[in-house]
């Protein structure tokens, strides 16, 4: 499995491939409810990377940090041990100091997990923080009303 690179990003998704291991899974050897969670968070870190935005420089930088505000799952079927998934992400929403992510976990083309996740921008002590132009720019080619 590989991880897009820059150059090949589609417009509008993000794709990321995700294989389960042991350790995702519970003790009847389905994937745990808490790793999609997992799953879908390095999938929206994966596509800031493929946009050249570091999350850590953003902090330093710009003292920006991204935070989960909520986050709405709906679990449909079971993926269980060795499962080659693909989360597909999409942003559905850029506002003044938060966006929406939309992100939907599948095995083949049958969907296993659909959310829909409200991240808000906030300073090193909470409070919000606009999003600065350059990264709504960014951000612009996964824009998508689905």
């Amino acid at each position: 499995m590989k991880i897009r690179a820059p150059d090949e990003v589609a417009t509008s998704v993000h794709i990321f491939p995700v294989r389960v291991y042991y350790e995702d899974t519970d003790a009847s050897g389905i994937v745990y409810h808490a790793s999609y969670l997992r799953f879908a968070e390095r999938a929206r870190t994966e596509l800031l990377r493929d946009l050249n935005l570091n999350q850590k420089q953003l902090a330093i930088e710009e003292n920006l940090h991204f935070v989960v505000r909520s986050c709405e799952i709906h679990y449909l079927s079971a993926a269980k041990l060795d499962d080659e998934l693909v989360v597909e992400s999409h942003i559905s929403m850029v506002r003044g100091a938060s966006l929406k992510a939309k992100q939907v976990i599948r095995r083949a083309a049958k969907d296993l997990v659909r959310l829909d996740v409200l991240v808000a921008c906030v300073n090193s002590l909470g409070g919000p923080v606009r999003l600065p132009q350059r990264l709504r720019v960014s951000l612009a080619s996964y824009l998508c009303d689905m």
